[in-house]
């Protein structure tokens, strides 16, 4: 494979497939497959042994050890890149995938370049990457799925009976929200106004799961490892003064507080093994988001084995901040009083490239698009941490907050 310097683009996301964009995206870098040509894609289904992110890890080492890479760029996301999407849940019906593309367009630090790949015994690509024009505007509306708000309130009530008797200290809940768009639609529009309408987010597109996470799960770059924990939420006010006093409150927020605590615990202990060196901010940060706060941490250490992004997936996921804590406790309790299957929903997402670098999110604020012979079936996620002192009612809110940014993007 190659990655060749080209002239600057403007909008990457125009050479996306229209039906089945690949997209990385972040204030307007990132990468983006073009057009639907795939070299190689890596599916992996329930009942791999040990761990789907490790098949998927030895999977991708196999691959990349036999590549011949000619990339003068180093920059992240150049060279031979795979976009990745896998599971909240081993056991979840859903596949887990990593998705070779056999042109990419990337742009990072006002470079911008093009990578070809393709295997030996393949045709040669293309050599120009052509943009497609958007498609026609539209609209897609989502009601209550298997979760109703009521079922999730009671949901969130079992939980803290459980929270009560000692059986785990948080636990994460997702409800869920079901319909349908156009059959045809140009899912890069989505994608677009998830991603100029959130640009401090991960906007992304893998095999039709589409959203827009705040969330960072794990990124490497020349063995520098980094996390972004976020647990705690509020939602923004109606004018500055309503913003002062909900950033207030979720900055004094015990509850609050210790679900972030638990957070970055959990972070921390999954990391330390494969770092040298390792260290959180003391104290959170408020992270301003258009529709809401989070309490953040950031963490950074130094990759201390010859390990991947992919294999600090593994490590990593679930996160309490998306699970719960203790994590068996909280996965269990999460199969029980869930009535569906998450997907992908909160497991990680993102890239991964020859030398294990990548960058991964946390599958939030998103959709799954599947399409069916007269429409493209939609499913959104949307959860909330409780722990001892949630109030049910409030959780719930709080999920709606969450889906904010999909429902109008949709709209």
């Amino acid at each position: 494979m190659e990655t060749r310097e080209i002239d600057p683009v403007e909008d990457l996301l125009a050479f996306a497939d229209p039906a089945r964009p690949l997209a990385w995206l972040r204030r307007g870098d990132g990468i983006v497959a073009v057009g639907d040509g795939v070299v190689e894609t890596i599916r992996v289904p329930a009942g791999t042994a040990p761990l789907r992110s490790a098949a998927i890890a030895d999977a991708w080492r196999e691959l990349a050890q036999d590549a011949e890479v000619d990339d003068g760029l180093g920059l992240p996301g150049s060279g031979l890149v795979a976009f990745g999407a896998l599971t909240f849940d081993e056991d979840s019906a859903a596949d887990s995938v990593l998705i070779v593309p056999s042109l990419v367009i990337g742009r990072h630090s006002g470079r911008t370049w093009l990578t070809r790949i393709r295997f030996s015994s393949s045709a040669a690509t293309a050599d120009n990457a052509a943009t497609r024009e958007y498609g026609p505007h539209w609209a897609g509306t989502v009601g209550p799925g298997a979760q109703s708000p009521q079922g999730y309130q009671d949901s969130v009530r079992q939980a803290l009976g459980r929270i009560a008797d000692g059986e785990l200290s948080k636990v994460v809940l997702a409800r869920d929200l079901t319909g349908s768009i156009p059959a045809g639609s140009d899912l890069r529009r989505l994608v677009r106004a998830l991603s100029t309408g959130y640009p401090d987010t991960w906007a992304f597109a893998v095999d039709g799961l589409i959203g827009a996470s705040p969330e960072t799960l794990v990124t490497v770059q020349q063995r520098t490892v980094t996390a972004r924990v976020l647990a705690g939420t509020i939602g923004r006010g109606a004018d500055a003064d309503a913003d002062t006093v909900a950033s207030a409150h979720l900055a004094s927020s015990t509850k609050d507080l210790d679900e972030h605590e638990y957070a970055v615990q959990s972070v921390l202990a999954s990391l330390r093994p494969h770092t040298r060196v390792l260290a959180a901010s003391e104290q959170p940060f408020l992270l301003k988001l258009p529709n809401l706060f989070h309490l953040a941490t950031d963490v950074e250490g130094e990759l201390a084995d010859g390990g991947s992004s992919l294999d600090l997936v593994g490590a990593l996921h679930p996160t309490a901040a998306v699970a719960g804590t203790p994590t068996p406790a909280a996965i269990a309790a999460i199969r029980e009083l869930e009535p569906f299957d998450r997907g992908r929903y909160a497991g990680p997402v993102g890239w991964v490239d020859a030398a294990g670098n990548g960058e991964w999110a946390i599958a939030l604020r998103c959709a799954q698009f599947s399409p069916a012979s007269s429409e493209i079936a939609v499913t959104a996620y949307a959860g909330a941490g409780i722990v001892a002192g949630s109030d049910p009612e409030s959780e719930m809110l709080e999920t709606r907050v969450k889906f904010r940014p999909l429902v109008d993007a949709l709209a």
